[in-house]
């Protein structure tokens, strides 16, 4: 389960974004982005994070995830389309050569401190 070292480093990027003269304060909410092509499971990552944030400045925070769907653009065609299943192929022209536009995302987005 990688998603347990991936809640590590959400958590160390989350404790390194806290000014050093307002240490002690609490975290409530980390803004997520993650693309279905970033093989992260949301379930085991907020999983993970409860057990891996106890007894941190982010004990207790909501993990709000946007999944990103993967947007792709055929080479053949220029033809944009969203993929929602597990064939690449150009729903206009039947080629599978694409770019990938979206769908990679994993990052923290914006972090909120409790008042």
């Amino acid at each position: 389960m990688h998603e347990m070292g991936i809640a590590a480093q959400i958590l160390a990027i989350a404790e390194s974004s806290v000014p050093h003269d307002q240490q002690g304060i609490s975290i409530e909410r980390l803004n997520l982005k993650i693309g279905k092509l970033s093989a992260v499971v949301p379930v085991s990552l907020r999983f993970c994070f409860e057990i891996i944030s106890k007894d941190t400045a982010l004990e207790g925070a909501d993990l709000v995830i946007e999944e990103i769907p993967v947007l792709v653009k055929c080479k053949t065609c220029n033809f944009q389309w969203i993929v929602t299943g597990p064939s690449f192929d150009c729903p206009q022209c039947q080629h599978d050569k694409v770019n990938i536009i979206k769908g990679r995302e994993l990052e923290v987005v914006s972090i909120e401190i409790a008042d």
